[in-house]
This record gives structure tokens, sequence and C-alpha cells, in this order.
């Protein structure tokens, strides 16, 4: 399937190395004001070729809406994006095209259609998470103006690297969206000698979702924390997803992980801000491990489309960690969901209004 959500849907369409990607959005309320240059800010986060960390693909990225704005506003009518591709260099992968790189895709969509795009990896490319990003964008300007939520992610691990201090301020100000900024040093160097070995390495993300109200989310198969797993699985490269404390919690005791709740909030947030798949008001936190980069110039033993033993060599501009640049990928997928469930409880529960006793999301620390 092409498309997400249920009240907010989103359809995208495109690859990597077509003419262009795009999307259609259906469902979005009307009157938001929503102006082409605002999706620049968020696809220039998610975009390659901004460090040597990363693809040297450089995409112009710009946005045309083709339709549901008018006169800076939308109509509550779908909304269509575009997004020429600018950059492709097909011939990188004609010498693969009869291959299947292990790791990738290739051989899985070989197997379910009988055909494949391999240049740049077709649908099963990053390039696709650009039109979610772009979508996002409305998402969160919506969530942010109506509810006061606020979407943001960081990189939580590379490799073995975990940060030694946090900084939300640091995130933004270096291309490894890393929240300490005595690291990134560290981390430069790490992605040097990482990318001369020819070799690729995982990475974990968080994103924080603050000032969800309680109530979001349905009990059983419209969970929050469900449906925040399956969108942030849907990005590629992603092998695992946690809300919360996630596998941590395989080691903990219920007296540790259970979250106290005090007439002056909760104490603590280990359940990742969802309680029976419904939200409690606390922050929302997911985090997502993504794979590393198969796409590698290190030979390895695969077979051709005829069965055959072959070896593969992946030439061309990959990302050595795909982690460096899903920060606005996942929180693009987060604040998708919230705005989804967000329109759904006001479909049904609109009229319930706020319920008493209503707990801060966090009691105060002494001091």
């Amino acid at each position: 399937m092409n498309t997400f959500g249920h009240l907010f849907r989103v359809t995208t369409f495109g690859e990597s190395h077509g003419p262009a990607i795009g999307c259609v959005i259906d469902g979005c309320p009307p009157g938001l004001e929503i102006a082409p240059e605002e999706f620049a800010h968020d696809l220039q986060r998610r975009a390659t070729g901004k460090s040597r960390h990363t693809s040297a693909r450089r995409e112009a990225d710009e946005v045309e809406i083709l339709s549901g704005v008018y006169e800076g506003r939308t109509t509550g009518t779908p909304i269509a994006l575009l997004i020429r591709n600018t950059d492709q260099r097909s011939k990188d992968y004609a010498a693969i095209a009869a291959q299947f790189r292990p790791g990738h895709a290739d051989y899985s969509y070989w197997q379910k259609y009988g055909i494949r795009d391999p240049r740049g990896g077709g649908r099963s490319s990053a390039r696709e998470t650009t039109m979610r990003v772009a979508a996002a964008v409305i998402a969160k300007k919506w969530l942010k103006q109506r509810h006061g939520v606020s979407v943001r992610g960081y990189l939580s691990q590379l490799g073995e690297i975990r940060p030694q201090g946090f900084d939300w301020n640091a995130v933004e100000d270096n291309p490894f969206f890393w929240p300490h900024a005595d690291q990134v040093p560290e981390l430069e160097a790490y992605m040097d000698a990482l990318r001369k070995s020819g070799d690729s390495v995982g990475a974990r993300v968080d994103v924080v979702a603050a000032g969800v109200p309680p109530g979001w989310g349905e009990p059983i198969y419209g969970k929050l924390d469900g449906e925040l797993a399956s969108a942030l699985m849907s990005i590629n490269a992603v092998k695992g997803v946690e809300i919360g404390d996630g596998f941590a919690s395989v080691v903990q005791k219920g007296t540790q992980h259970r979250d106290p709740i005090t007439p002056q909030g909760f104490v603590s947030n280990h359940a990742g801000g969802i309680l029976g798949g419904i939200s409690t008001g606390q922050p929302v936190i997911a985090s997502i491990a993504l794979k590393p980069t198969s796409s590698l110039r290190l030979p390895e033993r695969t077979v051709d489309v005829e069965g055959q033993p072959a070896e593969v060599i992946t030439t061309g501009r990959h990302d050595p960690c795909v982690g460096i640049r899903a920060t606005p990928i996942a929180e693009a997928m987060v604040a998708l969901v919230l705005i989804d469930q967000a329109l759904r409880h006001r479909a049904q529960c609109g009229d319930v209004g706020e319920v008493t006793p209503r707990i801060p999301a966090q009691a105060p620390v002494d001091d």
C-alpha cells in the first residue's frame, strides 16, 4: 500500500530516479495557512549532500503545490505536492541491474512483482521519504497551532557511540542531529574512518512529541503506540521500534517500570506517554533502530536474475549511515500519526471535553 492514515490520509508516489516524486494529502482541515517556502526547512534537514557524511546527491527539493490550497490557505480538498528529481545518476546502477544486492530490497521486490526498477532502488529508495517529510510540514503546523504539540527528534546512537550529555539546542547545530556538541569531532572522525573503509553502520533515532493531550488513541486496533510502531517501521532501513523504555523493560521490575502518579504530575515516563494505547498527556517518546546501509563498494556474494552465482559491488552515491539524516523522517511519521489520531479523537470524543482530574505531564523536580 502507498496510502497512510485514516482521516488524514497521505498517498505518496514516484521513484528515486523517475522524473518526480509527490504525494496527495486527503483530509487536511481547511483554513490552515501554508506556503511553498514553509517546506524548505524540514526538507533541507532531510536532504543529502549537506556534509561529507551523507550521500553526495544534491536535489533542489522545491515543492510545487498543485491543489488544495487557495490564496495561501488549505481548502479541505486534496492537497497535491510535487518535487522534481534533478540530480539522478542512473548509469551508476547499470552494472548491477541484473544482480540482487544482499541486504537490499532487490530480491524481495523481484519476487513480489516480477519486475523492478534498479535505478537507485526505485520505490525502496530513501528518496521516497522526502514526501513524508513534506506532508508532515502541514501536520506539524496544525498540531502546533491547534494543540500546542511539538515533535522533535535526535540521533541517540551512532554505531557504538552514545551521547555523553544532552542539549536540545545542540541538535540542529551539527549535521548529525547529535544532542552533545562536544562529541561532534568524535563522530566526524568515526565517520571519516568508516567511509574510508568502505563499510557502513547502523544508528538509533529518538523522537519526543511534547504537549500531546491525554486521550488520543484507541483501546484495541487503533492504539497510538501500535500505529506509531507501524508508521515508524515503514521507514526504509528501520528494523526495530521502541515506545518509552522499549526493550529495556525486559530487565526492569514492575516497581521500577510503572510511573507513579501524584496530584502534581507523573513522577517518571517509562511508558513513553501511552497507556492502553491511549496518550496520558506525558511526552510521547518513540525510538527507531536503523540497519547499516547495504549498498557497499566492498564485494559480496549474490546471484543474478538467472539464479547464477555473482559478485556484486555497488558504486554510486550512498549514505555510510542512513541514520544521520533519519531524524526529520522519524519526526514526520510521528507527526502524521498524531494528526490522524487527533482528528479521529475529535470525530468520536470531541464532545467529551476535558475530564478531571487532569494530571500534569511531570511532577516538579525537587531542588
